[in-house]
């Protein structure tokens, strides 16, 4: 047992104050905080906001305090098309209509797993899982075209954000304490052996208290509506008796099914060529699950480049909160120079920051430019969803060097995989862990 005794510290303590380098940099970490203390102004020298390609976006939207990042960015690849097709101005998809279908979905999936795992007793990994966080704002692009191929999608003037989207803390507490309990009785009737017609007579009861709950907080979601709007142009229309699904089918139009979730996850138990799935990931039940091809980066990068040369962004995620400037907008490994700050070597490779738990997949954001020279990706145009005060107007650098370490996963057409790598995809894929970093939610 290596205790600490308390001359060691006290040599510690001397060791530090006759240290005169190490003394001045605390008096500016003390007052100026790490981060401050550590930039690297250089940096945005280095990152200038040009791009060889730069398509174009419109304004870039804001999820405030809620962790909807990933149907952000798959609604803003959408909302980029649209404005071009029909020449909008300042328009946005709903992300609250959008997050309404997520949280039922969810819902009734967590009771799919409670049953699926109700003979494990509560202590198991598997049980303790679920139980730890029964819904969250996250997802995964799998995920989120399982909600627009089954619900469609409408405009925010349709259903505006509400107080409970924009700020989501108060309803995932009470959502999920409503689902613990609906654990506990779901459970217990599976431990009394109840058929599967008083399960499912109870469950269905379960989700009338979700649908309410998120109702009340959220609205009622629209089942048809009038889509009116003014062009660039100031020319008029109005487009009448709409469904979300043919809302979706006219105006947005994309085959979803046409892409691809590739991931980089360079860790031995995850051969490169291979595809990949989640155990207990998901949110509609029923619906086909997450599924990766894992590539190497230069492969991996060279996908998002060619949909880019075609004019087309690409939804990616990544551990956004590595090493990045959250004001100015930059994502290069030299944003802070903590290593000289402190005097410690805090380098690890992506396989290990993977394995050790020091990241994974925390945020989506849409590729939206690149800079090329020498046909070689220099740094990359990031469309955030955090609003236009940070970044450049909300848009963020991301260098090169940064993308290899810290991007986890891109979405792409299928018509730009090679045919080996579509063979691999379309393998059957090995089940991860529901715990392992590639089932993080964005």
């Amino acid at each position: 047992m290596a205790k600490i005794e308390n001359e060691r510290t006290e040599a510690f303590r001397e060791a530090f104050e006759k240290n005169s380098k190490q003394v001045a940099l605390q008096r500016s970490v003390v007052k100026n905080g790490i981060r401050a203390s550590a930039e690297n102004i250089q940096t945005h020298v280095e990152n200038t906001p040009v791009f060889s390609i730069d398509l174009a976006t419109g304004k870039v939207a804001n999820q405030k305090q809620s962790g909807r990042c990933w149907m952000f960015a798959a609604l803003n690849t959408f909302r980029h098309k649209m404005l071009t097709t029909f020449q909008l101005k300042d328009f946005e998809l709903s992300q609250n209509y959008t997050f309404f279908w997520d949280k039922y979905e969810k819902a009734n999936y967590f009771y799919e797993n409670i049953l699926k795992t109700a003979e494990q007793p509560t202590s198991s990994r598997e049980v303790a899982f679920l139980l730890q966080t029964p819904q969250q704002d996250g997802g995964q692009w799998d995920m989120i075209v399982s909600l627009f191929q089954k619900y469609g999608v409408v405009p925010k003037s349709v259903m505006p954000e509400s107080s409970n989207s924009s700020n989501s803390r108060d309803l995932n507490n009470y959502l999920n304490k409503l689902l613990r309990k609906h654990a506990v009785l779901l459970r217990q009737m599976a431990a009394e052996e109840a058929t599967d017609e008083e399960i499912q007579a109870n469950r269905e009861a379960m989700l009338q208290e979700v649908y309410n709950l998120l109702a009340i907080s959220l609205g009622t979601p629209p089942d048809n509506f009038d889509f009116e709007y003014r062009d660039d142009e100031k020319n008029y229309h109005l487009d009448q008796a709409l469904t979300p699904q043919s809302f979706y089918e006219k105006y947005v139009g994309v085959n979803l099914d046409d892409y691809v979730s590739i991931i980089n996850a360079p860790t031995e138990d995850k051969p490169f060529m291979k595809s990949y799935t989640v155990d207990m990931l998901g949110n509609v039940v029923g619906d086909k699950p997450v599924k990766y091809l894992n590539l190497e980066m230069d492969e991996f990068k060279a996908l998002a480049v060619r949909q880019l040369e075609q004019g087309e962004s690409v939804w990616f995620g990544c551990d956004v909160g590595q090493s990045s400037t959250r004001d100015s907008g930059i994502m290069a490994l030299d944003a802070y120079d903590v290593d000289d700050l402190f005097d410690v070597d805090l380098a690890m490779t992506k396989a290990e920051r993977l394995d050790y738990g020091e990241s994974m997949m925390t945020h989506a954001m849409v590729l939206t430019g690149v800079d090329l020279i020498d046909d070689q990706a220099k740094k990359w145009k990031v469309e955030n969803s955090w609003g236009e005060k940070v970044g450049e107007k909300g848009f963020f650098v991301m260098s090169d060097e940064w993308m290899d370490e810290y991007t986890y996963q891109i979405v792409v057409r299928k018509e730009f995989l090679t045919q080996e790598q579509l063979t691999a995809f379309e393998a059957e894929p090995t089940v991860l862990a529901p715990w392992d970093p590639m089932g993080a939610l964005a």
